[in-house]
Order: structure tokens, then C-alpha cells, then sequence
């Protein structure tokens, strides 16, 4: 929660150069109180552990999120049953009159694939064109954030041979955004994928930067300076054993993949994992959850304007 200070504090230049979250006593007056809505478009095969990640993260906020659980409706996911999709999560002809503070697009197996190779491609399009007049930000997490880096801004993916998998150190780069508040210079983030986005195109395209990279890896967190849109392109919601069980499911259907890095003690799979970036994870969800309660307007119809 931001803290409540006079306008005329004389720390008040100093806290705001830091981006310390900050509420003036005036505003603070007026100021009325509702949940943060947040939509999120669920697109791995095994759902309810991809709510557990992110609701995990998203409730360590001490602000009221409302969290509407949305998938395709073009495409139905093999491993989960049918009834669970209808109780709980809701199609885009459900929520297309309503608003949200932040669209959460989450990666899929399908990477490999070019984007309009992808079942669901077209209804995916339509989500994201529709987003920009009803979700005041959007985050994509791996190939969800490809695929806004191509939809929105034609930044191509790269197949890259063998799998970057394992947990690598990103480093930040030199920013003002408040969305790193609170980070080291270098913190890990798992990865595990077989396509890249490259630094250089991302430089290039207007008003996107590079938070955070790995000399290994490439980028691994891109910000839209105009937006405030996130392309999180590796895995700070994995839990400590999500590695373990990608790398077991991949020796059973023989693709050879290699050890993941960094990630089991003395390298030994027989050993159990520690989950290191899970300090991270937790800052930098509540970081992004206070930024969005700092910028979004109280009245979300006035996206739709």
C-alpha cells in the first residue's frame, strides 16, 4: 500500500525519485477503494496448477484482487475436464462488456509453432485487439509474452536448437520504473523454453526496454514505456519442483533434454530443489499489483473511451 505523506514534505522529492509508492494526504481525502480486477487468460494444459502459481503471488498483495479466470473458447484443453472449465472460468463473449485493470496472458506449449499455426491464434487476436479498449495493462508470461511482443509490436521468435532450460541470474539494466523496486542487480528466474526473443530487435522497436536479461538467456523482462505492458518471458511463478517434473516428463518421451541449470544441489537430480527465486517472484507481482492501484483509473468504463 502507498504511503500517505503533506504535499509540501520536504522528503517528498527524494521518496518519488525512489518510486516509493506515495499517496498525498489531499488525495488520500477523496480517494475511493475497490479491488483490482484482474483477467486472467489461463492457456496451459494444466490449469489449476497455473492458478495455484499466480494466486499464490497475486495474494501476497495486502489489496483486494478480484480474479476472473478466463480460456479459449476455440480451443478445449485435453487435461482438464469440461466441467471445471464451465464452473469456473469464463469465455471472451462472457466478459467482452466488461473492463479490467490488468489482462494476465500465461505461456503454452506451443511455442515451436508459428503463431498463426496455433489453433487458437485468430480468438487470441481478438482478445488482445479487445484488450486495448477494456484492460487497462496487460502482462504475458513466456509464449504469451511472444505473442504480444508479435501481435502488438512485430517482434519475431527464434527457434534456438537445444532447450535454455534451467534457473539463470538476469541482470537489470538501469531503469527509473518502480516495477524492480526492491531487486538486487541480479536475481534468478527459471527458463524453459526452445524459441528466443532477441535484445537488439527489442531496442529497436519504439518505447519497448529491456529491464532485465541474462547473458545466457537474453531478455527476460520487457517493459512498454508508454503502456506500462509487461513481456515477462521466463518463469518467476514456477514453484521449486515445476523443473523437476519438466525435466522427468521429457527423459520418459526421450527428447534427451539436458540437466537444467543451476537448479538441483551438487546437480543431482536425486536431490531435492530449493526454490531461490521465490523472494523475487513475490516482489515483483506486488510491485506490478501497486503500480496498476497507483495509475488506473477508479471508473474502468473509461478505458472503453
Amino acid at each position: 500500500m502507498p504511503i500517505k505523506i503533506q504535499s509540501d514534505l520536504p522528503a517528498r522529492e527524494v521518496l518519488e525519485k525512489e518510486n516509493v509508492d506515495l499517496i498525498l494526504s489531499d488525495r488520500a481525502k477523496t480517494q475511493d477503494i475497490r479491488p483490482i480486477r484482474l483477467l486472467f487468460l489461463n492457456l496451459m494444459p494444466k490449469k489449476k496448477e497455473t492458478e495455484i502459481q499466480f494466486a499464490r503471488l497475486l495474494g501476497n498483495s495486502p489489496l483486494q484482487i478480484e480474479l476472473t479466470l478466463m480460456t479459449t473458447a476455440s480451443y478445449t484443453p485435453r487435461n482438464t475436464e469440461p466441467g471445471y472449465l464451465r464452473r469456473f472460468y469464463r469465455y471472451l463473449s462472457d466478459v467482452k462488456d466488461e473492463y479490467f485493470d490488468g489482462l494476465i496472458i500465461t505461456g503454452a506449449p506451443v511455442e515451436t509453432l508459428p503463431f498463426d499455426e496455433v489453433d487458437y491464434w485468430p480468438e487470441l487476436v481478438e482478445i488482445m485487439e479487445w484488450s486495448r479498449k477494456h484492460c487497462f495493462r496487460r502482462m504475458g508470461i513466456c509464449w504469451g509474452g511472444q505473442a504480444m511482443l508479435y501481435h502488438f509490436h512485430q517482434i519475431e521468435k527464434y527457434m534456438i536448437g537445444a532447450k535454455r532450460f534451467g534457473v539463470y541470474n538476469h541482470r537489470l539494466n538501469d531503469n527509473k520504473t518502480r516495477l524492480m523496486n526492491g531487486f538486487t542487480d541480479s536475481f534468478p528466474m527459471p527458463v524453459s523454453r526452445y524459441t528466443e526473443n532477441r535484445s537488439d530487435e527489442i531496442r529497436h522497436a519504439p518505447m519497448l526496454e529491456v529491464l532485465a536479461e541474462s547473458p545466457e538467456t537474453g531478455p527476460g523482462i520487457v517493459r512498454h514505456s508508454q503502456s506500462g505492458d509487461l513481456y515477462v518471458l521466463n518463469h518467476l511463478e514456477y514453484d521449486a519442483e515445476t523443473l523437476a517434473a519438466e525435466y522427468a516428463r521429457d527423459q520418459d518421451a526421450g527428447l534427451g533434454t539436458s540437466l537444467p541449470a543451476n537448479y538441483f544441489p551438487d546437480d543431482d537430480p536425486s536431490k531435492t530443489p530449493m526454490n531461490y527465486w521465490r523472494p523475487f517472484a513475490f516482489l515483483f507481482i506486488t510491485n506490478w499489483i501497486h503500480d496498476l492501484y497507483q495509475s488506473t483509473p477508479f471508473d474502468l468504463s473509461e478505458l472503453g473511451k
